[in-house]
């Protein structure tokens, strides 16, 4: 009798001694369970942003003068984007005198159906380089006029990479020269591009500061 009264004393002692571990292996295991992942859910808002960060670089249009480019309107890079390139040009108040040029050489139809090519598009102060009487002289001669305009237009769209070191046949059939890197580029030696892969409906127009004489 008294052996049995020890022995149901010593398995009570024995639960009530394993039941703290039991509540506390219960409690963890219910904590582990439970636990939002916060880390997970900001890993990947991380993830998120980085491509759209990596999205932004690259294609754009590059040069000193680009910051003269209006910010709205026809004559905004995405203003520009959206006409072909003599009507784009047109829309440019830096490239007034190209566009007077490219009219008195009944270009602007030649150029607006072209496809796929790119310009180099003189700025009002490349063609001021020019004394005014020559000037006059040339665009008075409209045989002249067409050389000298088809000498500045590539038949391909090219990029900025393909000006490093490039070499490309003109649609006046002559051939024009480039080099350079990043942002800075010449034409023929001599020639800067100062606002470059501006983008518009049918050509990559390179504005440079210096007229291109045919060879």
């Amino acid at each position: 009798m008294n052996s049995l009264k020890i022995r149901r004393t010593a398995i009570a002692v024995a639960a009530a001694a394993l039941l703290p571990f039991s509540l506390a292996a219960c409690s963890d295991s219910g904590d582990t369970e439970a636990a939002p992942p916060p880390a997970a859910g900001e890993a990947a808002k991380t993830g998120g942003g980085t491509p759209a960060g990596d999205s932004m670089t690259g294609d754009q249009p590059f040069g000193p003068a680009c910051a003269g480019v209006p910010k709205e309107g026809a004559g905004s890079f995405a203003g520009m984007a959206k006409d072909p390139v003599a009507t784009a040009a047109s829309n440019n108040p830096a490239l007034s005198t190209l566009v007077a040029a490219v009219k008195q050489a009944g270009l602007v139809d030649t150029l607006n159906n072209a496809k796929d090519i790119t310009v180099f598009a003189p700025t009002n102060d490349a063609f001021a380089k020019i004394p005014k009487a020559d000037l006059d002289k040339v665009l008075a001669d409209k045989a002249t006029l067409t050389k000298i305009l088809t000498y500045h237009v590539v038949g391909q769209k090219l990029t900025p990479e393909q000006l490093e070191n490039g070499s490309f046949e003109t649609l006046q059939k002559g051939t024009v020269t480039t080099k350079g890197s990043g942002e800075a580029y010449k034409v023929n030696g001599t020639s800067n591009v100062v606002c470059g892969d501006v983008k518009t409906a049918n050509a990559n127009v390179y504005i440079v500061d210096t007229v291109l004489m045919p060879k």
